[in-house]
């Protein structure tokens, strides 16, 4: 996985670019009737229920418009939250204030809504030892946030992009010529580059397992669109060689069953890229 100097990193990226794109040369509604050197206070405000994310990147957005902002806190992130609830203060000037608002605005209820999504599967997941992962399937230009929202919701990130983790599916293993083939050249690959990569290689049945198994030095061996019976026997076959995952048809109905299975983990694209954003707004006290 990324460090968290650069994960910051990426952080700061979303806000700056964010600003950009939505201040331009001003914010020429407030800088139209408001005096510079009005000062403000708002709250914001939950209209809907579930678990609060994005608190903590509020308070880097506000502070990135004006370090002066200050906010009090009541309710933190992976907290849940209910109609009425009041989760912060912030309060300095005006103008800032309304400057900041729509990207946090935005910002929470995408991650709320992911972190309440994230935290039903992790309640159906209670009593097994299976894990929830994401996937790279979020919105381009936030996925930094948005994995930060399925580790809120009590969820574990996958990998984090195309560079921190080897992931062989079956484009891959086609392409190569099979999967053994694509297996041993990743190896030497990561040899000849001095790189240090956990391998993830796809199966799309058991005779595929049984060629990842072979090969050898796999760390996690995914299990695309198995039904039941076909995971309890590769998880079977697998013993401790290898951790497991289960993808495709994973929802609220099908994601217990696959637990109970035996898998290690059950990735999930719908965490980031099927939910509704929660009701939030910024009222000015």
């Amino acid at each position: 996985m990324i460090s968290e100097a650069q994960f910051q990193k990426e952080l700061e990226l979303i806000i700056s670019n964010a600003i950009r794109e939505d201040v331009g040369d001003g914010d020429h509604s407030s800088l139209a009737c408001i005096p510079a050197s009005a000062q403000g206070k708002a709250k914001l405000l939950v209209k809907d229920e579930g678990i609060i994310a994005g608190v903590e990147f509020a308070k880097m957005i506000f502070h990135y418009v004006d370090k002066d902002m200050k906010l009090e806190t009541f309710i933190n992130d992976g907290e849940r939250v209910k109609y009425g609830d009041v989760v912060f203060h912030v309060s300095g000037s005006s103008q800032s204030i309304l400057k900041a608002e729509r990207l946090v605005l935005n910002s929470m209820q995408r991650m709320s809504a992911i972190a309440t999504k994230t935290k039903m599967f992790v309640d159906l997941l209670e009593g097994t030892n299976t894990k929830i992962l994401d996937t790279r399937k979020t919105t381009p230009g936030i996925r930094a946030i948005e994995k930060w929202a399925v580790k809120i919701g009590g969820g574990e990130n996958h990998r984090f992009a195309l560079y921190d983790m080897i992931m062989l599916k079956d484009n891959h293993n086609d392409f190569a010529g099979g999967i053994p083939q694509a297996i041993a050249k990743t190896k030497q690959y990561l040899i000849d580059n001095n790189k240090d990569l956990k391998i993830i290689v796809e199966a799309r049945n058991l005779d595929e397992v049984q060629q990842i198994l072979d090969a050898g030095g796999v760390y996690r061996i995914l299990l695309d669109n198995f039904d039941y019976e076909t995971t309890k026997k590769a998880v079977a076959m697998i013993g401790d060689q290898s951790l497991t995952e289960s993808s495709g048809n994973i929802n609220e109905k099908t994601i217990r069953n696959y637990a109970e299975c035996g898998v290690n983990y059950i990735s999930s694209g719908a965490l980031t890229h099927s939910v509704y954003n929660m009701d939030l707004s910024l009222k000015a006290i």
